[in-house]
């Protein structure tokens, strides 16, 4: 992530936020679009703890490659541990790189390069707009929101990525929402696992100082504590093919 330093402490944190059912949730809808099937070879951009990375290479089999790219190599460590313990390490190779131009035009023709004729691009991206949390003090929460944003290259593409597929030459031919509500403030919500880490970064950023960051976190406990937490983000899943131009179909995706 741009602007976004994954140490060890982070990288950790995010890894039990990819542990949750909603980012289980996330990957299935993700592996449902992509169609991955024995044999394909799959680049895997901005793979993190390396979850999904395992989950593709037990579906291509034993003849399939999965390249998993990450810009952190404090998550590449954790996907590289993830990926032994499977068994899977013939199957994944773990790269160290940027995924964040993907808002670039630029980015998106090398994509569609990458791709053979009929190859499948698969992205799921959060519009940060969809955000509803709950807060008590809504001026604070809507700070640290903006500030958050500064995090990502484009915390609103979803809503151009449509046309800059198409103008890169791809075929679109799927986009839906894939969202993540929350009404529970716990270990096992996406919520309860990114928020340390919003926490950490916004210090600095829009006017947030750090106790104003510690008691927005404060305060999301104590909504829980009264039953009135809330949490929800809308991600939207485009799926995207090169055209067909001949040669045997096969595919790369994200």
């Amino acid at each position: 992530m741009a602007g976004m330093k994954y140490d060890n402490k982070a990288a950790a944190q995010l890894e039990q936020a990819y542990e949750t059912t909603d980012m289980i949730v996330q990957r299935e809808e993700l592996r449902r679009s992509l169609r991955a099937s024995a044999g394909e070879s799959i680049l895997d951009l901005g793979s993190g703890p390396g979850f999904l990375a395992c989950e593709l290479a037990q579906e291509v089999g034993a003849t399939g490659r999965i390249v998993a790219v990450d810009i952190s190599p404090d998550m590449n460590s954790i996907a590289s541990k993830r990926i032994a313990a499977a068994g899977l390490g013939d199957r994944v190779d773990i790269l160290e790189g940027d995924a964040t131009a993907l808002a670039c035009a630029d980015a998106l023709s090398q994509l569609l390069r990458v791709l053979r004729p009929g190859g499948r691009l698969v992205i799921i991206d959060t519009d940060w707009d969809s955000l509803v949390w709950a807060a008590t003090d809504r001026r604070r929460a809507a700070r640290i929101a903006a500030a958050w944003n500064e995090h990502l290259p484009d915390p609103y593409l979803p809503r151009s990525l449509a046309p800059r597929l198409r103008a890169a030459g791809f075929e679109v031919r799927e986009i839906r929402i894939v969202p993540i509500l929350n009404t529970a403030y716990d270990a096992t919500t996406f919520s309860y696992n990114i928020a340390p880490l919003i926490a950490a970064f916004v210090p600095g950023r829009e006017g947030v100082s750090e106790d104003e960051a510690t008691e927005w976190l404060n305060d999301l406990a104590e909504l829980q504590h009264q039953g009135r937490y809330f949490f929800s983000v809308n991600r939207y899943l485009f799926a995207a093919s090169r055209p067909q131009g001949g040669g045997p179909r096969s595919a790369t995706g994200l």
